[in-house]
């Protein structure tokens, strides 16, 4: 009897790969530019406060902010012009009370000053005499020194993927080089002897291969370095051969096709025959997705992913991204979940966990999610999505109206339904 007749339930599936994988990703000291887009193995510290100095934040006058006391339009507060304050030169003579040094944006705070006075706020009214319209608190206008980030603060976190803000955040701080985690290595390869390159002319009943550079993208996207091993035929022999080359040189291994309820079932075999432990899931109870396999080649993961596009991709978010990032150290990278209500009803079957690609619509009455429906193996349903939504095993279902929550993996351009919204 085919293991695939039950399949393993997602929990457990993702449970049992979380207890087995860690992080193996190689560390390296990198300049703080070529760290964007890794993950950051090492937490790092604020080296020095930010900002380094009290700064204003507004043209105008600095001031001791007592000597504005009860200024107002009819009763201006007159103080002595006391000098400028020059961009990027350090303050060192203090502000003498009773007098306001003109300041830029930015300026270093003069010692003693503690406010500033906007200059749509003020009248100078000769070279030596500045009459101040509104008193001011102390404080007000200026950011204090280590009032962005304190020294010692931490900036970065370990295991967190390194974006722009982050390196600017980390210049700002003077932050230099970041320790990070090398990208993962993933071997790719295709089975199907129906399957050809995309820049092969196609015979009658082939099809070109689509998971491949999907899988490519999805991992440049993730980060990680796409190893193609090109398509291998339907035979036993010549896939064990292909995957023992790919789990000597990768970290990972995705190998798309072979896998499925029937007899032609090559890829659980080539997967045990790399040695131990082997195989350890032969089927999940999702849709899409049931016939998946995972096993290991020592320490390197190994997945048969579905032939199906949609499949695969399902299968890839929900497993293999998660060990992605167990193995390179990552603790951030979950979608994106947004509220939504179903725009009709869908149905599921009990024990088993549905995963239905959906579309977003904004409509006036807030945000909606339209479910996208095709044939199994119909790749324009993937373009289609802008999400998935998740029906648990326990669910028989959802109802049109009802809120739901969506995995957003698109959210470029939210449509307006305008032709919804007048059907309403």
């Amino acid at each position: 009897m085919s293991r695939f007749i039950d399949g393993m339930p997602l929990a457990q599936a993702q449970a049992l790969l979380q207890a087995r994988v860690a992080c193996v990703a190689e560390e390296w000291e990198v300049p703080l530019q070529e760290g964007l887009g890794l993950v950051a193995s090492r937490p790092v510290a604020a080296p020095t406060p930010l900002p380094a100095f009290a700064r204003s934040t507004v043209d105008g006058y600095a001031v001791h902010s007592c000597d504005t006391f009860g200024a107002e339009e009819g009763s201006p507060a007159l103080l002595a012009l006391d000098g400028e304050v020059l961009m990027g030169r350090e303050e060192t003579v203090p502000l003498p009370a009773g007098a306001a040094r003109q300041m830029p944006t930015g300026g270093m705070l003069p010692p003693g000053a503690d406010a500033v006075v906007m200059v749509e706020q003020c009248e100078v009214v000769d070279h030596a005499t500045l009459l101040v319209w509104k008193r001011v608190a102390p404080g007000e206008n200026v950011v204090q020194a280590g009032e962005d980030v304190p020294a010692g603060h931490p900036l970065l976190a370990a295991g967190r993927r390194i974006r722009p803000e982050d390196i600017g955040l980390l210049s700002a701080c003077g932050v230099r080089s970041v320790f990070v985690r090398a990208p993962l290595r993933v071997g790719i390869l295709s089975t199907g002897d129906e399957l050809v390159a995309e820049d092969r002319p196609l015979q009658p009943g082939e099809i070109r291969d689509s998971n491949r550079p999907m899988l490519s993208a999805l991992l440049r996207e993730a980060g990680a370095v796409a190893v193609d091993y090109g398509i291998v035929r339907d035979a036993a022999s010549a896939l064990s051969a292909a995957l023992a080359q790919a789990v000597q040189a990768c970290q990972l291994v995705l190998l798309s096709g072979g896998s499925s309820m029937g007899l032609r079932d090559y890829a659980a075999p080539a997967i045990d025959s790399l040695g131990a432990p082997g195989v350890i899931i032969h089927g999940l109870a999702i849709k899409p997705g049931r016939p998946t396999i995972v096993g290991f080649a020592g320490a390197v993961p190994v997945f048969g992913l579905p032939g199906h596009p949609a499949a695969a991709m399902t299968v890839f978010r929900l497993l293999v991204a998660p060990v992605m990032r167990l193995l390179s150290g990552e603790r951030e990278g979950s979608p994106l979940l947004l509220p939504a209500r179903l725009t009709r009803n869908v149905a599921s079957a009990p024990g088993r966990d549905d995963f239905v690609s959906v579309r977003l619509v904004q409509r006036t009455d807030g945000l909606w999610a339209e479910p996208v429906f095709g044939r199994s193996g119909l790749l324009s349903v993937m373009t289609e999505a802008d999400g998935v939504l998740h029906i648990p095993s326990a669910s028989g279902g959802r109802y049109g109206g009802e809120w739901v929550q969506v995995a957003v993996y698109r959210l470029e351009q939210i449509r307006r339904d305008e032709e919804g919204e007048q059907k309403r």
